[in-house]
This record gives structure tokens, sequence and C-alpha cells, in this order.
């Protein structure tokens, strides 16, 4: 059993975060303006050559926290590449791993695509009441946690797993509420950021890795 990626929208149908495991096929990154800030350092494409070489290719004006004292700090510009946290560099593509051929911002409209069509035809089939958690294909299988106030959790694993809705649902109550909600310097909703920092990513990695469906 092995989990593959894990995407967050918001109530505007937009990705605020992205974060994968086990993927052996990454996306391209996405066009220039095709997501928002601070969604994944992964999935963004490097922005234009600077004469500044100090600057780091992109840094989330969302980081709230300093990992050496804790103390919370407003960040609105881009960091020198030396401060910036390890968690927040684009990981190096591990050997092996190919590309999709599909862009980052095109993939998570797919997914959300998928969810949305399957939600409203369950819905129209089986009634209101009725919900859409999961669904199986050959090659994965998609997990779905939907909380009162909109946002999405969508979790990609493989197809035998068995249903993560539990998984999604700890995340929600555990590191999104305490890093996300809770976080005074992350405007809900705002259209303009996602919701990455140093503290939420590094919290849903280590629960992640400290479950019993991480090989």
């Amino acid at each position: 059993m092995t989990i593959y990626s894990l995407y967050i929208y918001d109530r505007h149908c937009t990705c605020v975060y992205y974060q994968d495991w086990h993927r052996t096929r990454r996306p391209k990154p996405a066009v220039e303006g095709g997501i928002l800030p601070a969604v994944s350092q992964a999935v963004v494409a490097p922005p234009p050559e600077s004469n500044n070489s100090t600057l780091a290719p992109y840094s989330s004006p969302r980081n709230t926290l300093t990992s050496a004292s804790g103390v919370v700090v407003a960040v609105s510009e881009i960091n020198a590449q030396s401060t910036a946290s390890p968690l927040l560099q684009a990981p190096p593509s591990p050997i092996g791993v190919t590309s999709t051929g599909l862009a980052f911002d095109e993939e998570v409209k797919l997914v959300y695509g998928v969810v949305l069509s399957l939600r409203n035809m369950i819905k129209k089939l089986s009634g209101r009441d009725e919900q859409f958690v999961n669904y199986r294909t050959s090659a994965y299988k998609l997990h779905l946690f939907e909380t009162l106030s909109g946002y999405k959790f969508v979790m990609l694993s493989d197809p035998g797993t068995e249903s993560l809705r539990f998984v999604l649902r700890q995340i929600y109550v555990g590191p999104f509420l305490e890093y996300v909600v809770r976080n005074p310097l992350i405007t809900m909703d705002s259209k303009e950021y996602g919701i990455d920092n140093e503290y939420f990513r590094a919290s849903v990695d280590r629960m992640i890795r400290g479950s019993s469906f991480f090989p």
C-alpha cells in the first residue's frame, strides 16, 4: 500500500497545496502564473533570469515560523537563497522518475474535474445524502475528504490501498488547523496565495511517513 500524492483545493476550486511521495511520473512545472504562489516549490516554473543571483527561485510568502527560533515572522518578499528552508526548496528529481508530459496546472484541473464530476453524478443518481469518498482504477485509487468550509483534500494511492479518508481527516484536524487555519499570517480564501509553509509541510510529511501506508 503506497501513497502517491496529496492535493488540497479551496472553495474556489483552486489548488492551494500539493505534496507527493512515491510518484514515478512527475508533472512538468506549471507555466508562469498557472498556479498560485505557495502551493509547492516542486511544481512551479523558474522565474526569468535576474541580475541578482542571490535570490532563490521561489520563496513562499506564507512562511510563518523560523525553524531556528520558532518565532512568528511575516515574510512578504523573496528570501535570500542562503536562508531559505530546505523544505521549501525544489527537491532533486529522483533517478528513474519520468514526466507525465502534462503541466502541473493542467493536472490539478483534471483531478478536480474528476472529483467534481463524480460527486455530482453520485448525488444525482443516489440522492443528496450520498457521499463520494473514493474510486479505483487499475493504476491508482483516489480518496476524497471535504470539509464544511469547502476545502477538498484529495489523495492518490495505489489501487490496493484501503480507504484513506481517515488519514485526510487527520491532516485536516491536525496540521491544517494548527499551521494554516490558526496561523494569523495566512489569509484563508485569499485567491492570491496557497497555504504551503514550512511547518505544515513538515507535519504532513511526518504524519504520512509514520503511517502504516508508507513503505
